[in-house]
């Protein structure tokens, strides 16, 4: 079976290939996702695993995350052959404050717009996308609607927020957070992630939609999260509390897994204190 991973020279990416043994489909590569000849290419494969994104939540961002998150994302999925599996790397971001004040977020919770940014708007319009070529191309299609999810630094890749938190103690920088509040999250290691792909190929399932994060096993506080690896290194944190700096919306985020649990038969192998450990 031939897998392509596209951004999969990028932070998660670079892993996901790896695991997968899998090509590379980005810019490194001479490739790029909203060039309609390059995308020609993935009819080559059974498996595309979709993680190329274009992050910027400012409003000066919003034509590049169009172009890139929802035209690219259609550019590379109606290339595909029929009967091939298409996984498509979403963000629990499309649900914005519809998620505020639930305990756990499921998928039937809202997406209407709330205030979201282009960037959640174009990983939401290429979820529909992807549900529509899926079904007109005959392509077995998985959307995960990704939560916090952490791996290594790696060469010449931004570190995600998880990374961010433990290189700076590593390096004694010092760590901006919103003051007066403690942000939640469910944190799931790149290898879950990757293994959850694997599920969804190795499973008979025609289209599956999917929140996907450490769930309610891998809760943990920002401020956890330093004050844990400060103690596993023994160097003491220095934060910087901003009364400028908005709070994430939602304050809690937990993803609620018991969909993916009972469909795909995954769970979560890798916990808060091992997969902070694997970044020392």
């Amino acid at each position: 079976m031939k897998t392509l991973v596209t951004g999969g020279s990028g932070y998660l990416g670079s892993y996901v290939r790896q695991f997968f043994s899998a090509d590379d489909f980005s810019r490194r590569s001479d490739l790029d996702v909203r060039d309609e000849q390059a995308a020609e290419k993935v009819a080559e494969y059974d498996t595309v695993i979709h993680l190329a994104a274009h992050f910027d939540k400012s409003p000066e961002g919003a034509r590049e995350c169009f172009r890139t998150n929802a035209e690219g994302t259609a550019n590379i999925i109606r290339n595909m052959k029929p009967g091939s599996v298409f996984i498509y790397a979403s963000t629990k971001d499309v649900y914005g404050s519809n998620a505020e004040g639930k305990e756990e977020v499921a998928e039937d919770t809202s997406t209407d717009y709330c205030g979201q940014s282009a960037f959640e708007w174009s990983k939401l319009i290429g979820e529909r996308y992807v549900e529509y070529y899926a079904r007109q191309r005959d392509i077995r299609a998985c959307i995960f609607r990704l939560s916090t999810i952490f791996a290594r630094p790696s060469e010449g890749n931004a570190p995600g927020l998880v990374t961010h938190y433990v290189e700076s103690i590593k390096h004694r920088v010092p760590i901006r957070l919103p003051a007066g509040v403690d942000p939640v999250r469910d944190i799931l290691y790149v290898d879950d992630f990757s293994r959850a792909c694997r599920a969804f190929i190795k499973s008979d399932i025609g289209f599956g939609l999917y929140n996907l994060g450490g769930g309610r096993l891998n809760i943990v506080s920002l401020r956890d999260i330093i004050k844990k690896v400060g103690a596993m290194i023994e160097i003491e944190p220095v934060i910087q509390e901003d009364p400028t700096m908005p709070a994430p919306v939602p304050l809690r985020y937990v993803s609620d897994t018991t969909k993916v649990a009972e469909e795909l038969d995954w769970r979560l192998q890798i916990g808060v204190e091992v997969g902070l450990r694997v970044l020392l």
